[in-house]
């Protein structure tokens, strides 16, 4: 009898063990939830960069975690859903990208989820969080300082165009980072006496009228600051610059590589890069709280010779100097 009890209990155990291992390595899948506030067209190479990050530390999709990707299609209306949906999953971590609006949404759902925020803009100044040193609350993550390089925007494009006078601005006044940029934005235009013309977009469907505000304003070039819907439609802007003969500064180098003049700012695809090493921390154990937040150190001028071309404009060899690219 002890035989047969012995070797049911061995039985049991060779079957149970294999199942035991299998829970074990379940448990082990992290849930990564991914909030982009434009079409896939426009942010698929930036999720493709969060997951080279997540690579780089030794995570295999389908393996050790999962992604739950949404995207806002360039509709600020819709991050609400989309987050509230993102936090009923319950996610290990909620990575919230683009300006403040996704992280806002998110943060609205959840005190509890951590969630890490990409190219936001001033998250102290908007409330997102207490410092940048110390976070506090459940979000932590990389700031832009878009409002930071405003002035230095407008002198680059200034110098890319003799006699520049007036400056339509192109700006989301319901993005809280953007009125913090715009602010900034506006008083460097008048410290280079430029005169800034506000145009303001909320929706999609405004993106035609406010353009047709730019060519009724009068202006000689046109500032697109960060905001989803802008870069949802890069491409129209930017053949409207080109269209109507205005030079154009931008803070991400997406708009130049659609043809866009110039950009300056941090590069967005290395700030998802380096969301992940977020990600890697809070899975294993830390506190959002507890790490700062962390700000860009390089910042690349990116200058589009074939659109220069095509305006008349010949660029000064100062200017390209400074350039981290030229596309020819």
């Amino acid at each position: 009898m002890r035989r047969i009890g012995l070797a049911v209990v061995l039985s049991l155990s060779l079957i149970l063990a294999p199942l035991a291992a299998e829970a074990q390595q379940a448990a082990q899948v992290a849930k990564i939830g991914l909030l982009l506030q434009a079409t896939p067209a426009a942010t698929a190479h930036f999720a493709e960069a969060f997951r080279q990050g997540l690579r780089e530390l030794g995570y295999v999709e389908g393996k050790t975690f999962v992604l739950e990707l949404r995207y806002g299609e360039a509709r600020p209306e819709r991050l609400p859903d989309l987050a509230r949906e993102l936090v009923s999953l319950k996610p290990d971590v909620i990575v919230a990208a683009g300006v403040d609006l996704a992280t806002a949404a998110v943060k609205r759902h959840t005190q509890t989820i951590p969630i890490v925020m990409v190219n936001t803009t001033d998250p102290v100044g908007t409330g997102l969080v207490a410092s940048l040193a110390r976070p506090g609350g459940n979000i932590t993550g990389l700031t832009n300082v878009s409002s930071e390089l405003s002035g230095k925007r407008l002198e680059l494009l200034r110098e890319a165009v003799p006699g520049l006078s007036r400056v339509a601005v192109l700006w989301n006044p319901d993005v809280r980072g953007a009125i913090l940029d715009y602010k900034g934005t506006e008083s460097a235009a008048r410290s280079l006496r430029l005169e800034p013309q506000s145009v303001e977009v909320s929706r999609a469907e405004d993106l035609d009228r406010a353009l047709s505000v730019v060519t009724s304003q009068r202006a000689q070039a046109i500032v697109v600051l960060p905001n989803p819907i802008g870069f949802g439609n890069r491409p129209q802007i930017t053949r409207f610059a080109q269209r109507n003969r205005l030079p154009s500064m931008y803070a991400q180098r997406e708009y130049v590589d659609n043809g866009g003049l110039m950009s300056y700012g941090p590069s967005t695809a290395e700030l998802f890069r380096r969301a992940a090493t977020y990600v890697d921390k809070i899975l294993k154990g830390a506190k959002p709280a507890d790490l700062p937040i962390e700000q860009p150190t390089k910042f690349e001028l990116v200058i589009n010779l074939k659109t220069a071309k095509a305006l008349g404009l010949k660029i000064p060899q100062t200017l390209l100097l400074q350039a981290d690219k030229v596309i020819e």
